[in-house]
Order: structure tokens, then sequence, then C-alpha cells
């Protein structure tokens, strides 16, 4: 199993109803994983060709760049540091085209590090509602010819959030994913790439709740 590294282990919206009324969204693909880690096929939200709604589509936990010869780089690449977001190779194509995703969460998980080993805990909205969460996606031609999507998370520092502080060891630089607002969904998907940093912010310690599994 893959340590844990950022946010590497999250479930996905188990309530079909659910996931349809809070994205928005008709369709909900098969053959999909409920909990997901690197390299595991997840889903994400875009918006349709015409921008007129959004679609869920299936895809690969972890973003596979257009040059990769293979999938095992979504091992490396299921969270995007959005400080440097722009220049990474793995990611800069898919920002600089714009192809911004909402990850939909029930839940993702943490290393509770504060007795001095690490205790898997899981962190989710206090209102019981779902996370969107801010990620990049992606398409890769396989040498058979065949086109598999795959996403990944944004992150930003969180050295100073009340919550998020307190997970990782202690010499270890705090992150966590951005989770957007419930009304922000389409403006992140939809806004140019010189304004869409201003969604790139910290949730609110209150509106999260945290506890072992």
């Amino acid at each position: 199993m893959l340590q844990w590294h950022m946010c590497s282990h999250y479930e996905s919206v188990k309530d079909k109803e659910t996931l349809k009324s809070h994205f928005s969204i008709d369709n909900i693909p098969d053959d999909v994983k409920e909990d997901l880690w690197p390299g595991y096929l997840g889903s994400f939200i875009r918006k349709t060709e015409d921008a007129t709604s959004r679609e869920l589509l299936p895809g690969s936990f972890g973003l596979i760049p257009h040059w990769a010869t293979d999938t095992k780089i979504a091992r490396h690449t299921y969270n995007a540091r959005s400080e440097t977001v722009a220049e990474k190779p793995s990611y800069r194509d898919a920002w600089r085209l714009g192809r911004r995703c909402i990850i939909p969460a029930d839940a993702f998980y943490e290393p509770d590090w504060r007795s001095g080993k690490a205790i898997q805990t899981r962190i989710s909205r206090a209102d019981g509602k779902p996370m969107g969460i801010a990620g990049l996606w992606t398409g890769w031609k396989s040498p058979d010819g065949d086109i598999l999507r795959s996403y990944t998370m944004l992150t930003i520092n969180a050295d100073m959030h009340p919550l998020k502080c307190l997970f990782h060891k202690p010499t270890d630089e705090k992150r966590m994913v951005v989770i957007l607002p419930d009304d922000q969904y389409d403006d992140w998907m939809n806004a140019g790439v010189d304004d869409c940093r201003e969604f790139l912010r910290e949730y609110p310690a209150d509106m999260l709740v945290a506890g072992p599994t």
C-alpha cells in the first residue's frame, strides 16, 4: 500500500442520488472505485464541450501527461502544488489549456502524527455534504490507441490552517487540497487562466470534521 503523502487516499461520493443532485449531473460512470488510491479508476466532473452543463467522467487518480510512456506516473501525480503547477512538466499543459475539473469526494484521509505514530484520520465536511475538490484533468493515448483520462487534486500550503496543521510529520510542510465552495463550481471551471488562482484558498477549519477511522 502507498504511504500517506498529502492526499493520496480519498472516498468518492457513494450515494448516487446525492452525487447527481449536489453536483447537478445526470450521468454516473460504471466501474469506478469508491475507495481511491493513486492509479485507481475514479471520476471527475468537467464542463461539457458546449460549456452549458457538467459531466462526470471516469479517470485515473493521478495525472498522466500526453508524453508519458505508461501509466505508472499516476503514482506520483495525484496532487499538484498550486505554487508550481504552471511550470511543472506533468501539469503545465493541463493548466495552460484550462482543463480544470472538480473531484467529488465524501472524505479524504491524512495521517495524524501527534501521538508519535501515524493514525489514519478521516476528514469530511461538518455539514455532511460532499466535497468538490479543485483539480486538473487530461487525456493520454495508450500504445494501443485507447484514450485514458486522468486527474489530479490541487494543493496549497496549510502551515497556518487550524486543522490541517495537525497532520503529517512535524518536520513536513503542511498541505491541503482545495475544497471549493458549492457556489463556485462553475466559476472555477470557466475562469480564465489568469483568474483561477483566486479560487485556490483554504477551506475553513470549522467547516471540516476529523476523526480516526
